[in-house]
């Protein structure tokens, strides 16, 4: 990373002694900016930098793609498992939370709504904590405040305590260990990167896979509040898995030198107008560029890609996380054993584990390449009208069939969810663009199970919600591929018709100077320091 410094005697009076071992670009104010103590400060907090940086690459490269990296890699997928996994297993509860607390279907669907709501939408927190703080402690905290939350949530005496409990801070915690558990695989993997992450997202099928399972054996054993006790004792073993994640050695971030510098003229008395002015215009310049970094507005409303796939899945989450949550309630209320109902979840995960790793490889050959939306609104459109057969017959066989074929295109789907979304933005704005793409997604998250047991409730029957599902999921998916198609067709189009560039050098005359002339009033110089 370069780091540029302007004011050539602040930053030669402690070069010398780096001489021959400086890689990095500095630019710094004027000297005459800082008092003498700031000075002297600067250049030792410098100095220290550059004797960090000399060290640090042989450090890093140590680390990477072997050895600990492996490690690190198993931690991941177990927080994949114990975050995005976990809500795959609040169907299991769901008759005796309604139950206990005398509530309705749209009433305890709220449950699990904000907590896989809370989980997709505390990205952009979770990316400002990590830059902050690093992915260690990230993931650490993450782990506390689920256990936290699920051990609180043993005692709820009303389902808004528990909407807060289990929840928000259950969601907000797994979104924090999740998202940073990530993030760290992309400091440890370069060569290995494609590998890491598919081996990391086999952690959320073993989760699907095992969660209902145990919960269905702790619910007939000890009831829900003791199970959910035991499940806050089990999150925290996130703090585990986020203490194997040591920091990699890196160089000298950008945040680090804004911090240094907010230090250095921190705190210098200024009384004028206009001084404090210039503050706020940087202050509203700051919270612009944070909002620019984790939440694209800009390419929202420029990038029309982006803007057909964004509200695709946003209108498609809406439904596809129905089946997750009804499909247990609705086999147990069709007469099928309450062990049998959570064996239907375990069988999706347990066919995801093998699935979405061979999806995520095949969608890579070169066949695919620029056709992957395709594929996703394929996907989608399959995994609707897969919930028809649910709809359609509630026997236990033909559930366990429903289970299969939904547990394929599910794989799919989850395989290609954000390479497309590489696909359609650039990446080096790709982390603001998936920080919109994930708030957005969760608003549907969390309002889809709610509408679908009020649904249930004026109905009476649970087949209504796979209806709706189905329709949801069919009409995103002609949505994106009709969008896709079209747009595709226009840009086509415009290439066609668009006139050959011609030479702008042709039959016109320019001049070479021969000799270095410095111009009057120039700016000030600005120093280079590059390795030698």
């Amino acid at each position: 990373m370069e780091h540029t410094f302007q004011g050539a005697n602040l930053v030669w009076d402690f070069i010398p002694k780096y001489k021959g071992k400086i890689s990095t670009v500095f630019t710094l104010p004027d000297s005459g900016a800082f008092s003498s103590r700031s000075r002297y400060s600067m250049k030792r907090h410098f100095a220290k930098m550059l004797q960090e940086e000399e060290a640090s690459p042989r450090r890093s490269i140590k680390d990477q793609d072997r050895g600990w990296a492996w490690m690190v890699l198993v931690a991941t997928v177990l927080v994949q498992g114990l975050t995005l996994g976990f809500p795959s297993c609040i169907g299991v509860f769901f008759k005796d939370l309604q139950r206990d607390f005398h509530a309705t279907n749209s009433e305890t669907s709220w449950f699990p709504s904000i907590m896989t709501a809370v989980l997709h939408a505390g990205g952009p927190l979770c990316s400002i904590l990590v830059e902050r703080f690093g992915c260690r402690i990230t993931v650490m905290v993450g782990g506390l405040l689920s256990g936290v939350g699920m051990v609180a949530s043993a005692f709820s005496n009303s389902l808004s305590e528990l909407y807060l409990t289990a929840g928000f801070i259950t969601g907000l915690g797994s979104s924090f260990s999740f998202q940073a558990s990530v993030t760290v695989l992309g400091y440890y993997f370069t060569q290995r990167r494609a590998l890491a992450n598919a081996l990391a997202s086999t952690g959320v099928s073993l989760g699907m896979t095992l969660w209902p399972l145990i919960s269905q054996n702790l619910l007939d054993e000890m009831g829900w509040r003791n199970s959910f006790l035991i499940f806050g004792g089990v999150l925290l073993n996130c703090c585990v898995c986020g203490a194997v994640m040591r920091p990699v050695p890196g160089k000298l971030t950008a945040l680090s030198l804004k911090s240094c510098s907010e230090q250095s003229t921190g705190g210098m008395p200024n009384g004028n107008s206009s001084h404090h002015k210039e503050q706020c215009q940087s202050r509203f310049t700051a919270c612009s560029q944070t909002l620019k970094k984790y939440l694209a507005f800009d390419i929202f409303c420029k990038n029309k890609g982006y803007q057909i796939y964004t509200l695709g899945v946003t209108w498609m989450v809406m439904g596809f996380v129905l089946p997750l949550v009804y499909l247990v309630p609705y086999a147990i209320l069709n007469g099928v054993e309450e062990q049998k109902a959570a064996l239907l979840i375990s069988i999706i995960g347990f066919i995801n584990i093998f699935m979405r790793p061979m999806a995520g490889l095949l969608s890579g050959l070169s066949i695919f390449t620029g056709r992957r939306k395709y594929l996703f609104s394929a996907a989608v459109m399959f995994n609707g009208l897969s919930n028809l057969i649910c709809a359609v017959s509630a026997d236990y066989s033909i559930l366990v069939l429903y289970c299969s074929v939904y547990s394929v295109s599910m794989s799919v789907i989850g395989a290609l969810l954000f390479q497309v979304l590489m696909d359609v933005v650039e990446m080096d704005r790709f982390s603001s663009a998936l920080g919109l793409f994930t708030i957005l997604e969760s608003i549907t998250i969390l309002i889809g199970p709610p509408l679908a047991g009020l649904l249930v409730d004026v109905t009476g029957h649970f087949s209504y919600v796979f209806y709706a599902s189905s329709f949801i999921m069919v009409s995103a998916a002609l949505f994106m591929g009709i969008s896709f198609c079209t747009l595709e067709a226009k840009n086509k189009l415009k290439e066609t018709n668009k006139p050959p560039p011609e030479d702008p050098s042709k039959g016109k005359y320019t001049e070479v100077p021969t000799e270095f002339v410095p111009m009057k009033n120039s700016p000030p110089e600005v120093i280079y320091i590059t390795s030698i």
